[in-house]
């Protein structure tokens, strides 16, 4: 496997990481889960650029210079590269040498992008049954601590709340905040379905979500809080991310959907625009034109 390192393509075996980078020890650094799919053109990332702009937020946030123009180019060298129809392109950035103190000026910044095979991460109950969620008893980093942006360090707290969930016997954690509000899982936002009405979950300390953003953009759902027991009274509730697309919920603590129909729609208009059978998808899918 071939991965695109500070600007060249190295065996993924070959490539060197000092041990003592800053990112290893901290999580100071800034990634993105963005899909590429199979469409009449060939292989196409989707949404390339709206994921790459927030990378470079995330970055701007560590004190990063990025060269975003750079990463979108090894994007597409990384993906020709696998000689893969669809995968998941990981682009991470992050702090290397130069000190292990907490003061991150002068450290050396390093870029990599490798592109993986990939399916729904949830599973087979993201892809057949639904997903079942535990309320989790963390909460989600505030946004007054930590940014919502893709920030290694932070996703410490999605491995917690979902360790503790999976020990329980159920495939996800769902986060909620003190006064009873949905937050967001550990890396999908939620929406929920109430007489054929779309609402997606809005909470400030939850990631803005871009295929959270692109369900809306095909829906035009209503974005605002939602409180837990208003979930719990919903027709449908699905999830929504990079990797787990557009995922039904099976069930939640102990209330449980079996039927869902709009999430099924959804599910299946979500696979014509990332494939390009759209007519949504212009502008949103980046062809594979590269020569490596």
């Amino acid at each position: 496997m071939q991965i695109w390192l500070d600007g060249c393509l190295v065996a993924a075996k070959d490539a060197s990481i000092s041990p003592l980078a800053h990112g290893l020890h901290y999580g100071t650094g800034v990634f993105e889960g963005i899909r590429a799919y199979r469409s009449a053109k060939g292989p196409a990332i989707f949404r390339l650029s709206d994921h790459l702009d927030r990378l470079g937020r995330g970055a701007e946030a560590l004190g990063m210079a990025v060269d975003l123009e750079d990463l979108h180019r090894g994007c597409l060298e990384a993906l020709q590269a696998s000689g893969l129809e669809e995968a998941y392109l990981r682009p991470l950035v992050f702090y290397e040498t130069g000190g292990l103190g907490l003061d991150v000026a002068g450290l050396k910044v390093r870029q990599m992008v490798a592109a993986l095979p990939w399916r729904n991460h949830l599973g087979d109950a993201g892809e057949q049954r639904g997903v079942r969620l535990r309320t989790s008893p963390y909460r989600r980093n505030s946004a007054a601590a930590l940014p919502p942006l893709k920030l290694c360090g932070g996703y410490v707290n999605s491995v917690l709340a979902k360790l503790e969930a999976t020990h329980a016997g159920f495939d996800e954690a769902l986060f909620t905040d003190a006064a009873g509000n949905v937050v967001e899982c550990t890396g999908e936002n939620v929406f929920l379905v109430k007489k054929g009405r779309i609402t997606a979950v809005q909470h400030g300390d939850a990631l803005p979500g871009i295929t959270r953003e692109t369900i809306l953009a095909l829906t035009g759902a209503e974005s605002r809080t939602v409180a837990l027991d208003e979930l719990k009274a919903a027709d449908e509730v699905f999830l929504t991310g990079t990797s787990a697309e557009v995922t039904a919920v099976g069930a939640r603590d102990e209330r449980s959907w079996t039927l869902n129909p709009v999430t099924r729609e959804l599910q299946a208009l979500y696979q014509r625009v990332v494939h390009g059978e759209a007519e949504a998808s212009r502008g949103w899918l980046t062809p594979l034109q590269v020569s490596v």
